[in-house]
């Protein structure tokens, strides 16, 4: 984490306490910088947060997955006989076909 102090100084004491209360105010966000600007006895303080790292989760033959690596074989071998469907454009149709 970045911090930067403009205005004047900061015991570490004191950036220590206002980064503790503030990670523990967001403790579902990465904070990547904090700014503080020291204006006589006032403390101004900006953060900034980082992007949160997420995992893609499927839905494959019953099971909420991100991959397949902890499948066994059988559980591998559903997953290569599945009829994969997409939407896209129908060559074969048209409107009047479908109506």
């Amino acid at each position: 984490m970045q911090i930067k102090v403009t205005g004047g100084t900061l015991p570490q004491a004191e950036i220590d306490s206002y980064v503790k209360q503030i990670k523990e105010n967001n403790e579902d966000k990465y904070i990547k910088s904090m700014e503080f600007t020291v204006d006589g006895d006032y403390v101004d303080v900006k953060y900034d947060y980082d992007v949160v790292p997420f995992e893609r989760i499927r839905r494959i033959t019953g099971y909420l997955v991100g991959t397949v690596d902890r499948f066994n074989n059988a559980k591998r071998a559903e997953v290569e006989d599945r009829v994969k469907h997409s939407v896209g454009d129908c060559t074969a149709c048209s409107i009047e076909d479908i109506a």
